[in-house]
């Protein structure tokens, strides 16, 4: 038996490994390790699919452990981020208070605020994206909604933009909780929208085959250098700008 097919498989568990590291650096509002481990996961889940189709050993088992995969990675990370960000813009204190290993847990040193629930929307909204895509047989060539890491890549920008750009302006509104509950709102109707966005396997590299793909890279490489953190918001608004425009020039 060829060891070559467990290579993607492989690589996908590293995807849900760095997937599961991120989730617990978000959980104690450490967002800076937790986009690392979501950056490496990202990639890792890049390139599990094109070892896949290079070594051809595609499978129906690789294709459902991808999905679970981006369910921790591109789902409920990007959900407890926003959770945290809400919990913080409204002052909310943490959800349990510290306890003894053998400690008797009590209600009362539970603490939730309801209204920063609102953010684990984003983990429902991917669990039923990713659902959705995994059975639909038309998703090759493009995408119907925003894919999972392209909207866990704008929510976990965020608070790398506090940390890292020192805005006022941008700070005040990433700190303000009806922005995030409207960018919540807004990523989970992107998530599952009918919005065809292409994806970005290049066929062959032909620019009059690939003009947008390559317009979206260059753009990106500008935003970056300009922009920083600032710019992944940008290219995530500017990834959907020219995908709309594909769509209306290409009927």
């Amino acid at each position: 038996m060829s060891i070559k097919r467990y290579i993607p498989n492989f690589v996908t568990l590293l995807n849900l490994f760095c997937g599961s590291i991120a989730v617990v650096f978000a959980v104690h509002n450490n967002f800076v390790a937790s986009a690392i481990f979501v950056f490496l996961g990202i990639f890792f889940d890049f390139f599990d699919g094109l070892l896949a189709r290079k070594l051809n050993v595609q499978s129906e088992l690789g294709v459902q452990l991808d999905s679970l995969a981006d369910m921790v990675t591109s789902g409920l990370v990007p959900g407890i981020v926003m959770y945290k960000l809400i919990s913080i813009s409204i002052d909310a204190p943490e959800v349990v208070l510290k306890q003894e290993w053998n400690s008797d847990f009590h209600f009362s040193t539970l603490h939730i605020e309801p209204i920063a629930l609102v953010g684990l929307f984003i983990t429902l909204a991917s669990a039923y994206r990713l659902a959705k895509f995994n059975i639909d047989e038309d998703q090759q060539t493009y995408f119907k909604g925003l894919p999972t890491p392209a909207n866990t890549l704008l929510i976990i920008s965020l608070p790398l933009i506090i940390e890292f750009q020192n805005s006022a302006i941008f700070n005040s509104l990433i700190s303000n909780q009806w922005f995030l509950i409207g960018l919540t709102i807004v990523s989970c109707y992107l998530l599952n929208s009918k919005i065809k966005l292409f994806a970005l396997k290049f066929k062959n590299f032909s620019f009059s085959d690939n003009k947008f793909r390559y317009t979206l890279i260059v753009l990106s490489i500008i935003l970056m250098i300009g922009f920083h953190f600032i710019a992944i918001p940008l290219i995530i608004i500017l990834y959907i700008v020219l995908s709309v425009i594909k769509n209306a020039t290409t009927k």
